[in-house]
């Protein structure tokens, strides 16, 4: 009897191997690779399998959907690559505010700190000014644009020029959602000139990831007096794939039993590689104290994304981040205009928020949301 054992595993293991093989994918050209990585990996040690997963990750899983990858790309976990984002840095004169002294300016070196990370695994991490002064983007107000549409520049220009579209009520029920369809997104342990290539950026733990940033920013929103509902959901994990359809279900649950929300914003943070070995965090110095400098990306409809009020939500953006350049002069990068839903056709305040990068400290990001969620507050306040 015990003879038989091992061949019942090996026929066991085989038998596993053809149903993934045929139940994971319609597609034949597939079928054979699939079912030999499944059982190779059914008769590896657990450590062994695991490297075996990471490697072959993009034949047995379906990659993250365009959408999902422009905004906060799956970074480590598979070993994929992330894409390399960047946009010019000015060196410009500190600006001087109309309201007095100067409010911002470049931010100083980074602090040294001693590391126990081995050499091979060091990579450099740039700290730079991302406002986009002095670069090819659409000005108007104090803000700029960075058009990635079809839609004419002078259109775009007339629908900004309308200002906000947003007027809260006196209630105290919310009319601000704060939700984050990569909740786990998180940042660098401290403010160095190097990071860990291995870190993958992402942690479960609401103290330290997306959620403590949406924290600081509803926290600021509520002592103003504005009604606000912060949701934590990890609509990320254990799945990356698929988040914002399950953030998408989770505003429309607010969206039905708060029919006084009027905003959305979608709270993430950046990834900006320029090598595998070099990443940077977009950075400014406010009040003595570095900010991670903050990136609104706002949608536009292209004939297949069904957002028929993005002019709306382009009106919100261009008058939130004037405002947040009003009083924190270059705190805003350029709006990203692009083509991409990322659920904003649920409402008509709906924006993404790229608070910082994962070069970034976590420090510099909530003190970010301070700033902003300030400046939003009086922005609404005013209406």
């Amino acid at each position: 009897m015990k003879r038989k054992q091992p061949l019942l595993v090996l026929l066991f293991a085989i038998a596993c191997s053809f149903w993934l093989a045929f139940t994971c994918s319609p597609d034949w050209t597939l079928l054979a690779g699939r079912a030999a990585l499944a059982s190779a990996m059914l008769a590896m040690p657990q450590g062994s399998t695991a490297i075996l997963e990471r490697r072959f990750a993009d034949k047995l899983y379906p990659p993250p959907s365009q959408e999902e990858k422009e905004v906060a790309p799956y970074v480590r976990p598979w070993e994929e690559e992330e894409p390399v984002k960047s946009e010019p840095s000015a060196e410009e004169p500190d600006p001087v505010s109309e309201d007095g002294p100067v409010k911002s300016k470049n931010a100083g070196p980074p602090a040294v700190q001693e590391t126990d990370v081995p050499e091979e695994f060091q990579g450099t991490l740039l700290q730079e000014n991302m406002s986009g002064q002095g670069g090819k983007f659409l000005s108007y107000g104090k803000g700029l644009l960075r058009n990635s549409t079809e839609t004419p520049d002078d259109e775009v220009l007339s629908i900004l020029d309308q200002g906000l579209n947003i007027q809260l009520e006196e209630t105290e029920d919310p009319q601000i959602l704060i939700v984050h369809t990569h909740a786990t997104e998180s940042y660098e342990p401290f403010d160095s000139a190097t990071f860990d290539v291995r870190n993958s950026w992402r942690d479960t733990d609401n103290q330290v990831n997306m959620t403590a940033v949406g924290d600081a920013l509803e926290k600021k929103l509520q002592e103003a007096g504005i009604g606000v509902v912060h949701d934590k959901t990890q609509h990320d994990y254990p799945s990356y794939n698929g988040a914002y359809e399950r953030s998408a279900a989770t505003i429309r649950k607010y969206l039905e039993k708060y029919p006084s929300i009027k905003i959305v914003l979608d709270v993430h943070r950046d990834a900006i590689l320029r090598a595998d070995d070099v990443t940077v965090k977009p950075v400014i110095e406010i009040n003595g104290k570095k900010a991670a400098q903050l990136m609104i990306i706002t949608g536009c409809e292209d004939g297949t994304m069904n957002v028929p009020n993005w002019r709306e939500n382009l009106r919100f953006a261009g008058a939130f981040q004037n405002a947040i350049e009003e009083k924190y002069p270059q705190l805003t990068r350029p709006i990203f205009f692009c083509y991409r839903k990322y659920n904003m056709d649920l409402t008509t305040g709906s924006l993404l928020l790229e608070v910082g990068s994962n070069g970034n400290t976590l420090e510099e990001s909530i003190y970010t949301a301070e700033l902003i969620g300030d400046a939003l507050a009086q922005l609404l306040k005013k209406s």
